[in-house]
This record gives structure tokens, sequence and C-alpha cells, in this order.
């Protein structure tokens, strides 16, 4: 293994395949029987226990421990059915959606510059007409609308319907972006609008689009430019607004957010305030966290917890 200078720790091969290998030997080696292709259609309580049922069978456990992950990536054997089986037995579980996922805009007006991105850009999300949050972060154009870390990360908190507000002029205001624009038109009459547009951090190709959405034409002399042309061009430029028509599904989405609600669960040992002997670990927990490998780390994180809770009921046989 080696770590990296942020702290990340990867295996020497940069290969994935190499870490499964390593795990599925420790369980070799421990007794652990994988059961595959297997899917547990039900958990019951008995008087000493639980009784796991399957397409194939019954199987009695003391404890058991719940760790089916979301439903994001349902190729993956990720189906949700992790929220029914704790609903089963007693658990809350709060409401569940797709999470990190990109945004789908219809129509969305830059899908020819699908690849542009832009670094820690200022956006902000609308809901019924009122602001519900500021953001700053990584955005990428794609053919459907957006998506890049920044995005990703605030999806969690965007429904359908709102309207995200994209700033492309870097670190400035409205205002101070308003107020600049007038002083360098007014400065260079015989420039374009576009020549000054090009002053800002706009790429060109986004540049030349926002002249267009703006109706400004591309010869325009900052002689002519008007203060009405030069109020929709600076809402296009600072607060450019794009209806969310929808979300990643689970088949996109890198998480799911909602789950097995943490008050029900001792954050100490992952184990059920309501059901003695029931375990979870996972994102079948209401956990879910930034992009960047925190999702991974919480659940190797609650894993071992819930693995150190085991443990410790087998030693003290409570």
């Amino acid at each position: 293994m080696q770590t990296e200078e942020n702290g990340k720790v990867f295996p020497v091969t940069r290969k994935s395949s190499d870490v499964l290998r390593v795990l599925v030997a420790e369980c070799k080696k421990t007794g652990v029987v994988i059961r595959c292709g297997e899917p547990v259609q039900a958990i019951s309580r008995r008087a000493e226990g639980y009784t796991v049922t399957t397409g194939t069978g019954m199987f009695n456990a003391t404890m058991v421990v719940i760790t089916t992950g979301g439903a994001s990536y349902p190729q993956c054997g990720m189906t949700g059915d992790g929220y029914r089986l704790a609903a089963s037995l007693g658990q809350t579980v709060t409401e569940t959606a797709p999470a990190l996922t990109p945004l789908l805009v219809r129509p969305f007006p830059f899908a020819a510059l699908m690849g542009l991105s832009f670094e820690r850009m200022r956006f902000s999300v609308w809901r019924d007409g009122k602001k519900v949050a500021d953001h700053r972060g990584d955005v990428l154009f794609t053919h459907l609308g957006l998506s890049g870390p920044g995005i990703l990360d605030a999806s969690r908190g965007i429904r359908p319907g709102d309207v995200v507000r994209l700033s492309f002029v870097g670190a400035m205001r409205r205002e101070e972006f308003a107020a600049d624009l007038a002083k360098r038109a007014a400065e260079n009459p015989g420039w374009q609008v576009g020549t000054i547009l090009a002053k800002y951090p706009v790429p060109e190709r986004l540049n030349r689009k926002l002249l267009k959405i703006s109706e400004i034409p591309d010869d325009l002399k900052c002689s002519h430019f008007s203060a009405a042309q030069r109020a929709v061009l600076v809402t296009n430029c600072t607060e450019f607004p794009l209806t969310v028509t929808a979300l990643g599904d689970y088949k996109i989405a890198m998480v799911t957010r909602g789950g097995v609600s943490l008050e029900d669960v001792n954050a100490k040992t992952m184990e059920s305030k309501i059901v003695p002997g029931l375990f979870f670990a996972g994102e079948v927990l209401d956990i879910d966290g930034d992009t960047g490998g925190y999702n991974l780390q919480a659940a190797f994180s609650t894993g071992y917890l819930a693995a150190q809770g085991i443990q410790t009921r087998i030693e003290t046989g409570k």
C-alpha cells in the first residue's frame, strides 16, 4: 500500500482487484462463507436471535449485520433491499433518493459546449422563487446538463423544478461585475462587446454563446451597448438560470441519500437501539458525504465499529 500527499491510501498496483483479492483471502482464512447470487428475502426475530430466509433456505444466527449498501448502482446488486429488511425489524428508514448525481436540464442551452469545465464556480439554488443554498465548486457541462464535483456534492439538496443560477465571472458579484462592465464599455466605445467580455474569465466559446442568448450581435460596438442590453448580459454572466428537469437516477448516482435513521443506531457500536443483536454498516445507513472517498471511508469505519460491537457481545455474552 502507498499513502499519497492528500492522505489517501491506494494499493501500489493501483488495482481494485488486488484489494478484493486480499479481502476474500482474509475471509477464507477466518472461515467466512460467502454465498453469491442468493438474495435475502426476509429477516425475522426468534427467541435467541434471528432467522435469515433466502431463496434456497433458512439460516439461524444470534446476530445479524445489514450491509447491503444503498440503491445506487443496481447493476452491482444494490437494490435497496436493506431498507425493506431494516423496516421489517422496526427500524426507522428516512426518505431515500439518488445523491452525488448529475443534474438533467431540458432544454440545455450549453449542450454544444459539453466538456467545458469551470474551477470553483459560484452557483446558487433557488426553489419557489427563494434562494435555498449558495455553493462553490468545480462544474462541468455535459450534453444533458450539469455535472462535476461541485454539482454532485450539491445534488443532495436539489430537487426537480429547482433553479440553479451559475456565475461565469469568477469571484465577482453581480453589482461589481455590472459596474466594471459599464466602466470598460464607456472607456472603450470602439470595442465590440465580445472583446470586453473576453477580459473576464469567460471561455471564448461560452463568450459567443452568452452574447447570442442575450441577443447581442457579435459586431455590436460598446458605443451602442444600451443599458437594457447590459442588464441582460450581466444576469446571464452572473446568475444564468437553469431549471432542473430531473436528477440522475440510481444507475448513475454515486450514493443514496437517506436510509436507516441514525437516531435508532448506537454510534459507538452500530447496533440497533431498538433490536438487540442487529447491526448496520455502510450506505444502508442515513449517511452520505461529499465526493472524494468520504463515503467509502464511512463504510469502512462503520464496518469496523460494527465488527468491534459484535466482538464485544461475543466476549461478554450479552
